[in-house]
């Protein structure tokens, strides 16, 4: 089935899976969990459920697999090499679509953090002024040439914030530059080697990048949407229906260390000194430890308090499967080309979002969830995001693809 077929087409819904008889056992029904993360700080969530014990407490034991691409944990998750995983919100999404991939039913259990991505540029452009986004569009028209930008994953947060604060700017993202794939680690390295202008990834890479002086800060994720969604725990539709009880103990244990992460900045200190050991991230911690603590710097000596530093609990307000924030990376989806008809924007997201099993998780532990399945948001050009009118939303930007310019979706 091609990807706009399968954009309309019905699908089966792990919100349906059965929640346990009164009388019946709520024991988790697998006792070890396969979570794929990559060397990321937003890993954090995960490896402290296992690190601290909370998954034991919940009657799961999980076993971090560090994966190199998100290629990996894309075809891991899928073939059930993994049970679970750190994901891309937009991957989840597009693999469930179908989009440059065979489709399957795919489920987000839960949101893993919000902001603290970033948007770095070579320095060779800031040594010709270009700082930020204004500053390059106007390099970019001065000296025009091919400019390189990588991201992540073609369906990944990454591309999307690359995409949207280039075209915030009055830059087509997909005639106006050239935007390939490097796995997130490697980002520094190609600029090193001068393969790329900029890039658009998580941290620490971009601070790893203005530590060895071969970039500089552009923006950060939250400058684009602020208390944006970025990483999901992800797992595939049939696991979260066959197994409930598991995908709610794996919940709650990570929400637990979510809420423990956020809990003061000593227990950031200490999350940043486990993930940042050579089983995880494998970076020195203070690379991790300054921008967890919203500590920002630009590499040209200007340095700052971000007040939407990334955050993985935030008393609860991060880790609800908002159909709205799935909804969103759709309508991108649709906005440069990797759809060509408007999916059912809100049944797609109820077959994915586990809103329902993360309620009942939240609950067992305390944690306020929203009454409702939609949040409203104000972007960085100023459109406001509040997922009541999708189809109009995505069709109503200046920048985005044209007909001939829709690009064909490509498997990285």
């Amino acid at each position: 089935m091609s990807d706009p077929d399968r954009a309309n087409a019905p699908t089966p819904t792990a919100q349906d899976a059965p929640t346990p008889m009164p009388g019946g056992s709520d024991a988790p029904e697998r006792d070890t969990v396969h979570i794929g993360t990559m060397a990321l700080t937003d890993c954090a969530s995960i490896v402290m459920a296992h690190e601290l014990g909370f998954d034991r407490k919940y009657g799961v034991t999980i076993v971090p697999h560090r994966e190199s691409s998100w290629a990996n944990v894309r075809d891991k998750l899928v073939h059930g090499s993994l049970d679970m995983a750190q994901a891309l919100y937009g991957m989840v999404y597009g693999i469930h679509l179908g989009v440059g991939t065979s489709a399957v039913d795919m489920a987000v259990l839960m949101t893993l953090n919000r902001n603290g991505q970033g948007l770095s540029l070579a320095r060779p452009l800031a040594e010709k002024g270009a700082t930020d986004l204004a500053s390059l569009c106007a390099l970019m028209r001065r000296e025009p040439r091919a400019y390189t930008f990588a991201q992540t994953f073609p369906t990944g947060t990454h591309a999307m914030w690359l995409n949207y604060w280039l075209a915030s700017g009055g830059i087509d993202p997909l005639t106006e530059i050239r935007s390939i794939v490097v796995p997130p680690a490697q980002m520094v390295g190609y600029v090193r080697k001068g393969s790329i202008d900029g890039f658009s990834a998580g941290e620490p890479w971009n601070h790893v990048g203005i530590m060895e002086g071969v970039s500089v800060h552009a923006a950060a994720s939250q400058d684009v949407w602020p208390d944006h969604p970025e990483k999901v725990l992800a797992t595939r539709g049939d696991f979260a229906r066959r197994y409930p009880n598991t995908a709610r103990a794996v919940i709650m244990a990570v929400l637990e260390a979510s809420r423990w992460i956020d809990a003061n900045a000593g227990n950031r200190m200490r999350m940043a000194a486990t993930i940042a050991g050579s089983a995880y991230v494998n970076v020195p911690v203070d690379v991790i430890r300054e921008r967890i603590l919203g500590r920002y710097q630009d590499g040209l000596g200007r340095q700052w308090q971000d007040t939407r530093p990334m955050r993985f609990f935030d008393d609860g307000q991060v880790n609800f499967p908002y159909l709205s924030d799935g909804m969103w990376f759709l309508t991108q989806f649709k906005r440069w080309g990797l759809l060509r008809a408007h999916p059912d924007y809100q049944a797609t997201a109820r077959a994915i979002n586990q809103t329902a099993l993360y309620r009942q998780a939240a609950s067992q532990l305390g944690v306020s969830a929203p009454e409702g399945d939609m949040r409203t948001s104000r972007l960085i050009d100023g459109v406001v995001w509040d997922g009541t009118d999708p189809a109009r939303y995505a069709d109503g930007f200046a920048v985005q693809a044209r007909p001939r310019h829709a690009p064909e979706p490509v498997t990285p």
